[in-house]
């Protein structure tokens, strides 16, 4: 007989970025499924694969950064997935991009991008992907080399590739990610695109013409100069993940490397923005 769920109530204080980050240290857990709520999260776990010393190794409960508390509460076992069709709905970014399930209907748009994300990142529905999506839209990538850093659901890969860009690396550290991305370049008809679970130590000794990362905050400001040591020439950087209030810092982080500010969107108070590395 299949076991019951764990329902956690995680209460975070400051939500963002720590939200991300819970989520994917208890993705490693084991836990199945999340729900992102305005003051933190809830995560589910099948009750028998739980143990008592389970969160001695999430290190973000034990970060001095956020206020985390948390209540449990066992729930009869539910079909995820019937509960994720109910609530996920498709998106359409400038009137030309869509991001829809496969049970969506197909609508009338120039690019249209079918994922299912399961545990990844990456629906369109959060304000970063979102922004990052307008901004591809919005610049050329027939003919480039792309880099999608974090991919999540790899749907940034994805829509580089069906505006024209012939070498396009999607990568992400986390194991569901990797699968994920997989499984939504398939569906789409994007086999082109190559994709690697690592992280930045798996750059070494490439270039690219534009390269996506929408992480966050302190692993941009982490991984930035190698980022900009893999990028040609007259390339772009397009980065998110963070606050408008994180801009300046990221924004002096890139100049320092050479980098020079273009423009940026937000929205919900996330940013998105574009940097290009000059040729001198």
């Amino acid at each position: 007989m299949a076991s019951n769920y764990l329902e956690f109530i995680f209460k975070i204080d400051p939500v963002q970025p720590a939200s991300e980050i819970l989520i994917a240290e208890l993705g490693y857990l084991g836990f199945e499924s999340f729900v992102e709520n305005e003051d933190g999260i809830t995560a589910y776990i099948p009750a028998e694969e739980f143990e008592e010393d389970l969160f001695a190794g999430v290190h973000i409960l034990q970060s001095e950064e956020f206020q985390i508390t948390y209540s449990r509460e066992e729930i009869e076992r539910v079909n995820w997935n019937e509960e994720w069709e109910k609530n996920f709905s498709s998106i359409i970014v400038g009137d030309i991009c869509s991001v829809r399930a496969p049970f969506h209907s197909k609508p009338d748009t120039d690019y249209d991008i079918v994922i299912e994300p399961k545990m990844s990142f990456g629906t369109g529905h959060h304000a970063t992907t979102h922004m990052m999506i307008k901004l591809i839209l919005e610049n050329e990538w027939k003919n480039k080399s792309v880099l999608d850093m974090g991919c999540g659901t790899g749907v940034l890969a994805i829509l580089a590739a069906m505006k024209g860009a012939d070498k396009v690396d999607a990568i992400d550290i986390d194991n569901w990610c990797y699968l994920n991305t997989l499984e939504n370049i398939q569906r789409n008809d994007c086999e082109h695109i190559n994709v690697e679970e690592g992280g930045a130590e798996l750059l070494e000794g490439k270039k690219y013409d534009r390269i996506l990362a929408n992480i966050n905050r302190n692993i941009l400001l982490e991984d930035l100069p190698v980022y900009v040591k893999t990028l040609n020439r007259d390339g772009e950087i397009y980065l998110s993940g963070f606050y408008t209030e994180d801009l300046k810092v990221i924004e002096k982080a890139c100049m320092d490397l050479g980098l020079s500010y273009m423009n940026h969107v937000e929205r919900n108070n996330w940013v998105a923005v574009k940097f290009l590395l000059l040729d001198f």
